[in-house]
């Protein structure tokens, strides 16, 4: 059935793939209780504190542990089975998460508590996160590489972005705002992650000479000279750092504030508006995968990247919670197609054993300043007023990714055919088979 499925949608031919398959499914369930505690948290903090300022605590809580240990993730990941890697990773995540769940029941959280184990949990998506995205290269023959991409890029935000968000608000609606049982729901689902990662075999690693193995230092310094090599890279990762500086606080920090105090809608529809957004993300995942990469794929990656930041203004003008809904659909589907673009092009350009490492620097340098965004979003919300930090933040976005389309070089990879193969015929699927 599979196999009949997939000769006809690119998107599901690496499911084939047993390894991919087990690893797609522990991110479909896993995906599924971020998605619930999208919501959980932040309608935690502002009942604990309804002020922004509180939700950007959490941000920085969150993000500065993951870019602080960043690189020394993609060194791990790049010596080490990145399976293993995973599953530390999740055990790590979901012990966090269900310590919030377990003081949230017994009544005794406090936000301190919420800001040191959001920490702990940046500290463990710091090396998921490079080896998740070293691995599927391991995984996956090239010609699919696309339809990986493609894959993950639904995944996410059908479980992310739409089914989970939409179980989070319904449930805590369901249960009277007694959001702890719903932290407990996301652990459970990083326990059933680690044991569909444990399910797929172990893979080597490149090895390393004494020497080199005892310098942390020296293999990032290999991975940064590649980035810094490469135009297409490093000037979308710089792209990616001012864009998020832009979006991320105001849209994490700020949306879930509209939506509870401008549009006095509850964590239902707060839910909602994620999942609506998730269902734009999933049409245009599906697209991708049917049409392939882009001609122009550098044009089109940036011009996605820009609408999705200028989009952010519009929350601003919302009046309904349908306005929003409508944003974040329009939204969720430019930032979708921009980064089934951007993970073939990782994937199919980067050296495998370089994998772990430039992964890190992706998220080091995009994420960077991600920090400094929530740090900054509440006072200046406070200060100059919601409606106006997201026009401000959502203008600056989109005009700083198109500013970068003037890069000399940037576009070099759709003329220099080193993309070639992605436009080969799909070769056949890997020998082992799903079993799923």
């Amino acid at each position: 059935m599979l196999r009949k499925l997939s000769s006809r949608f690119k998107i599901l031919q690496p499911l084939s793939i047993r390894d991919f398959a087990l690893l797609w499914t522990g991110l479909t369930v896993s995906g599924t209780g971020d998605g619930i505690t999208l919501v959980a948290l932040a309608w935690q903090v502002y009942e604990l504190s309804n002020a922004p300022t509180a939700m950007s605590v959490v941000g920085v809580s969150w993000s500065l542990p993951m870019v602080v240990f960043l690189l020394l993730g993609g060194v791990v990941s790049d010596r080490f089975d990145r399976r293993s890697v995973m599953i530390a990773s999740d055990v790590v995540r979901g012990a966090a998460v269900a310590a919030i769940g377990a003081l949230s029941i017994a009544d005794a959280l406090e936000l301190w508590h919420v800001w040191v184990l959001i920490g702990v949990y940046g500290v463990g998506e710091a090396f998921f996160g490079p080896a998740f995205g070293a691995i599927v290269p391991d995984i996956v023959p090239k010609a699919q590489l696309v339809a990986a991409n493609s894959l993950e890029q639904l995944v996410r935000p059908a479980t992310f972005q739409l089914l989970g968000p939409a179980l989070g608000g319904l449930a805590i609606a369901a249960l009277g705002g007694d959001v702890g049982y719903v932290f407990l729901a996301d652990a459970a689902t990083f326990a059933f992650s680690a044991a569909c990662l444990t399910a797929m075999r172990a893979r080597s690693v490149r090895a390393l000479d004494p020497a080199d193995r005892s310098s942390a230092l020296r293999e990032i310094a290999e991975g940064l000279r590649f980035v810094r090599s490469q135009t297409w890279c490093w000037a979308t990762l710089a792209m990616a750092a001012l864009v998020l500086l832009c979006y991320i606080g105001p849209f994490d920090v700020l949306l879930p504030y509209v939506v509870k105090n401008e549009l006095g809608g509850g964590a239902d529809d707060l839910g909602l508006v994620f999942a609506v957004g998730g269902v734009g993300a999933i049409m245009a995942s599906l697209l991708m995968a049917q049409r392939g990469l882009p001609r122009r794929h550098m044009r089109f990656m940036y011009v996605a990247f820009g609408l999705e930041a200028g989009a952010l203004a519009l929350y601003a003008f919302a009046t309904e919670a349908w306005h929003a809904m409508a944003v974040a659909m329009f939204a969720s589907a430019c930032a979708t197609s921009g980064m089934v673009v951007w993970g073939t092009l990782m994937h199919a350009l980067v050296p495998a054993h370089l994998q772990g490492r430039v992964r890190s620097l992706d998220w080091l340098v995009s994420i960077g300043l991600v920090p400094l965004s929530f740090a900054i979003t509440g006072p200046m919300a406070e200060t100059i007023g919601v409606d106006t930090t997201l026009i401000g933040a959502g203008v600056l976005g989109a005009a700083g990714c198109l500013l970068f389309m003037l890069v000399p070089g940037l576009y070099d990879t759709e003329a220099d055919g080193r993309l070639a193969a992605l436009d080969a015929a799909d070769e056949p699927a890997a020998p082992e088979t799903a079993t799923l």
